[in-house]
């Protein structure tokens, strides 16, 4: 079976699950373009000059944002204050975060199976992002249960917030389809002993992925 998004087509692997997890960003939710712009104008702010390239930061894709100001540091080396950066990231994207646009073939297909089956969002991001995303997504009463990274030590690509929800779900990890757009979260999805259903890279957004 497979679905379109933004032209590509989601293929949604055989089988029979009794249950579906979702990544949020990138995969229901297209903020991925406005994560990256809020990162490199909060880099700039720094001094930074040398922007996060799209296949990059594509890259850190569900990885909590403690792992990748970890990376960050790394990569900008002892000029970079990951605290200050942090915090104005954050208020570029919560100021920007109602523009994003619902995933809409994998939505519907969400709703679809919610129906009938239990489903979840298990997201790297901040509780308090994931949860407002959905809220402006109007999604909020579509999935009972949510993981984020802030309910686990550790984040993808570990499979910890998969196992979790599975966990919640009452439903063993290897009868979970996982839904999810970048190779961390594929990576825990994997880990977990689930299957995955890749969301191809959403192009919607592309005019607001700027440097």
């Amino acid at each position: 079976m497979a679905i379109r998004v933004d032209r590509m087509k989601l293929r949604i692997p055989p089988g029979e699950f009794a249950a579906y997890i979702f990544d949020l960003d990138g995969t229901l939710v297209d903020t991925m373009g406005l994560h990256r712009r809020a990162w490199n104008a909060a880099l700039r702010r720094a001094g930074f000059r040398r922007p996060l390239g799209e296949r990059y930061f594509h890259s850190l894709g569900g990885i909590p944002t403690r792992r990748v100001l970890e990376i960050l540091s790394r990569r900008f080396g002892p000029r970079f204050d990951p605290h200050g950066v942090l915090r104005r990231k954050e208020t570029l994207f919560g100021r920007w975060q109602a523009r994003a646009r619902r995933i809409a073939p994998v939505v519907a297909f969400a709703r679809k199976v919610a129906a009938t089956h239990p489903v979840a969002v298990a997201s790297g991001g901040p509780r308090r992002f994931v949860v407002r995303s959905l809220r402006l997504a109007d999604l909020s009463a579509l999935f009972p249960v949510v993981v984020t990274s802030d309910d686990v030590a550790r984040g993808k690509p570990a499979p910890d917030m998969l196992l979790l929800a599975a966990r919640l779900l009452k439903v063993p990890p290897g009868n979970c389809l996982v839904f999810e757009d970048a190779a961390p979260g594929i990576a825990a999805a994997k880990a977990a002993g689930m299957t995955v259903a890749r969301v191809p890279v959403s192009r919607s957004t592309a005019r607001q992925r700027g440097r």
